[in-house]
């Protein structure tokens, strides 16, 4: 007998499973009764909770907005609570202890993001389709990863005596694809050296774009 639970605590159940399930085997196979099998309910439920596949994979989406916000959260705010070198030098080494954070955490959970960018891609078809909802969670997982971004890099030049030379959400825009760019690649060939090397680059050219004050 399945056990009765409150609506939101089943969806976010549904939403969690679907995403353990799509990184296994990716969007376009996740199905209804892929996703009640391994969430043992019935398909009715997740109809109930879920009419269209479009409204799991943007629930998933949103889901995957909260994570991608508390992991830059905790990575960059680890790196300013442990780096005291003032200057364009120590703006420089923060910046790259900030990205390699981040870095460790994207390089634990490979599925994850290939989960992530498939999502993506999923929900920008839908909105050439038109879908308004589609377009918003798209868009939302950039926007408040370069928010959370762009804070780190205030908190930076605050805690280097440092200041920016260009408006620093733009700053933070770039680094952050710059990074999407570098895990793509990674996703392609695996090569972890490589990322190490080109996070060391990117931080340079961030901390190029900032003077002594």
């Amino acid at each position: 007998m399945q056990l009765r639970l409150p609506a939101d605590v089943r969806r976010a159940q549904l939403v969690q499973s679907a995403i353990d399930v799509a990184e296994r085997v990716g969007i376009e196979s996740l199905t209804v009764r892929a996703l009640s099998d391994y969430a043992d309910v019935t398909k009715g439920i997740v109809q109930y909770h879920f009419e269209t596949k479009q409204d799991l994979v943007i629930a998933m989406g949103e889901h995957l907005i909260v994570d991608v916000t508390e992991i830059l959260h905790a990575a960059l705010d680890s790196a300013v609570g442990t780096h005291e070198l003032p200057g364009v030098r120590g703006l420089r080494e923060l910046v790259h202890s900030g990205l390699s954070a981040v870095w460790l955490l994207i390089e634990k959970s490979p599925g994850r993001q290939l989960l992530a960018y498939e999502i993506k891609t999923y929900l920008l078809r839908h909105r050439a389709l038109g879908s308004a909802t589609a377009a918003e969670i798209a868009s939302g997982q950039y926007r408040i990863r370069d928010s959370e971004a762009q804070l780190f890099f205030e908190n930076c030049s605050d805690h280097t005596g440092t200041r920016w030379l260009e408006p620093v959400e733009s700053i933070a825009r770039f680094g952050m694809a710059t990074l999407d760019g570098l895990v793509l690649r990674w996703l392609v060939d695996g090569n972890d050296l490589e990322v190490l090397a080109q996070i060391d680059d990117l931080s340079g050219l961030i901390a190029a774009k900032a003077e002594d004050r």
